[in-house]
């Protein structure tokens, strides 16, 4: 057994699970721990317990310290840069004409690295722009390419249902989803009104596929009087995706 708390570096973010030994930690408080990219800032999401050690990724790594008034105000500097960053490697990508779009960056609490992400429809060779913003900031740069669903959990929006978009409220991994839930679910399989702002199925199709997989007889793949249980898999097409 271990001691740990789960720790969230952005709100609906994934949660990461730290070794903490010695520290009074509760739910909200900013901590400094030590993740594989560096030294990074994030809050306590689920305060301090047992957990076997079967249930975590090993090696565990620690929290540091709770991060301090110096601290906080470093975090704050590192977000008010980031904006500028943005803005800079924009212009480099005009610069070099680069088949890409730049979506969010993210400097390492230690700004021992600065993270671009980006969306493009192919391989980008950005080896050029790399050497630029090197020279510019003076630390280690990643660019790294993400998909729809990422880019729409980063941006946020208002879903079809008027609420803001469950990936960038509180969904902090994406689940499967398949066209077979929507099926079970007796709803329209019409593209337009199945699919989230990232054009793949909303990740609310899985919120009741477990109550409706528990009301299938046994044997009987999407029940008995499910009208569409003898229908193919038509708009199976479409990719599985969030909101």
């Amino acid at each position: 057994m271990a001691f740990v708390v789960g720790v969230r570096f952005k709100p609906a973010g994934k949660m990461y699970y730290f070794d903490n030994s010695g520290l009074d930690l509760k739910i909200g408080d900013a901590v400094i721990v030590e993740t594989a990219r560096g030294v990074e800032r994030g809050l306590v999401a689920i305060d301090k317990r047992d957990v076997s050690e079967d249930q975590l990724v090993l090696p565990l790594k620690k929290v540091i310290r709770k991060a301090s008034e110096e601290d906080e105000a470093s975090y704050r500097q590192n977000k008010a840069k980031e904006a500028e960053a943005l803005e800079i490697c924009k212009e480099k990508v005009r610069a070099h004409d680069l088949p890409m779009r730049l979506i969010d960056v993210e400097y390492t609490f230690d700004m021992g690295k600065i993270i671009f992400y980006f969306t493009a429809e192919s391989r980008v060779d950005f080896r050029e722009l790399v050497k630029d913003l090197a020279a510019i900031f003076r630390t280690r740069i990643e660019l790294r390419q993400i998909g729809v669903r990422d880019e729409a959990k980063m941006l946020g929006g208002i879903g079809t249902c008027g609420r803001i978009l469950c990936c960038n409220n509180f969904l902090g991994e994406f689940a499967p989803v398949s066209i077979r839930m929507a099926k079970e679910q007796h709803l329209s399989l019409n593209p337009a009104k199945i699919s989230g702002t990232c054009g793949r199925l909303m990740c609310c199709l899985k919120y009741e596929s477990e109550m409706y997989d528990s009301k299938k007889p046994e044997g009987k793949k999407g029940g008995k009087n499910n009208p569409r249980a003898g229908e193919s898999d038509k708009g199976s097409d479409i990719g599985a995706g969030g909101s």
